[in-house]
């Protein structure tokens, strides 16, 4: 074991304690005043941090004619969002779906089943709208998702936590990232199943595709499984309607008609995919995540072009099915 062993598990426990009180905290307040708290912290702490400049530079290139006022007040309802999220992660299990006085309203559930009735599967792509954990309850209870592909936090005491607390409200399998991640998800698409996966996140062995009007590396993995599988491409979206009550939509599935050439297909088909998260952001900027670090920097704007003129994307293999 190294010596920086031990530190880094001592800063996990730390971090691990500091998190679990603030979840037993918001657990007290209930699932509305636990939003609320959340909220405010989001707008008057995390508004005035660091990581809200992230956001704001981000905001500013994406909509460069919007007056600075209005951008604050984007900036402003991303972080209230952002710490009613984290607060309701308390509150997992008390969710529910579908009916008009369920919390959570899901409209456009007949577009999967539709896309499912092909025999060939389909992924629910989205990103991070609103409190994007409820899009994959949503998807379980209602759009008949059978699995969730998701990134394991780097502390393990919270990341078992997050995944128990995720089960409460499926049923789902949770598949991290990943080699033995993409198997299970191809036996699921195989199956004539549906997986949700969150596709507008930065991934350094992504491809480059037009975002806001600029290059960001977005993961090749739903274009390249569809094109391989056959398997519909379904948009999904959450928006917050008011506190702790949301809307859940399904869009019609992507059109693509591949050209034959693979490789060029899996780009074309990223950028579009992209390019309905982006859709869905100009309906209501403020309820997708702005302080993620979705662009390269400046630094790396010449590694990012050198992909581009260079791209290759390796067609992925079919693993066996899982047995498990």
């Amino acid at each position: 074991m190294s010596n920086s062993a031990p530190l880094r598990k001592f800063r996990y426990v730390i971090e691990a304690a500091l998190f679990f009180f603030f979840i037993g905290l918001f657990r007290v307040l209930g699932l509305d005043g636990a939003s609320a708290v959340g909220g405010f912290i989001g707008r008057t702490i995390l508004y005035r941090l660091p990581v809200a400049k992230r956001g704001r530079l981000n905001l500013r290139a994406a909509y460069p004619d919007r007056p600075a006022a209005e951008i604050e007040d984007i900036l402003r309802e991303v972080c209230d969002n952002l710490g009613r999220t984290v607060a309701e992660y308390a509150h997992l299990d008390k969710f529910d779906f579908g009916g008009a006085e369920a919390r959570v309203e899901v409209v456009g559930s007949e577009l999967v089943q539709a896309a499912l009735a092909r025999g060939k599967g389909a992924i629910c792509f989205s990103g991070h709208f609103a409190n994007w954990e409820l899009m994959a309850f949503a998807g379980a209870r209602l759009f008949s998702t059978e699995g969730e592909v998701y990134r394991p936090v780097n502390n393990p005491y919270v990341d078992k936590w997050l995944v128990a607390q995720r089960k409460k409200n499926g049923p789902f399998n949770q598949i991290p990232k990943g080699a033995s991640g993409t198997r299970r998800l191809f036996t699921l698409l195989r199956r004539g199943q549906a997986a949700c996966l969150l596709v507008d996140q930065k991934t350094n062995e992504g491809v480059p595709v037009p975002y806001f009007g600029r290059e960001a590396m977005t993961t090749p993995a739903p274009a390249a499984m569809a094109l391989r599988l056959d398997c519909a491409l379904v948009p999904a979206s959450i928006e917050r309607l008011k506190g702790a009550r949301f809307r859940c939509r399904a869009h019609p599935q992507l059109d693509f008609v591949p050209s034959g050439d693979y490789e060029r297909d899996v780009v074309d088909l990223t950028a579009l995919l992209t390019r309905k998260i982006e859709d869905i952001v100009h309906e209501r900027p403020s309820q997708w995540l702005w302080i993620h670090r979705r662009w390269p920097t400046e630094r790396a704007q010449d590694q990012v072009r050198g992909k581009r003129s260079g791209i290759r994307t390796p067609e992925p293999p079919l693993p066996a099915p899982d047995r498990g």
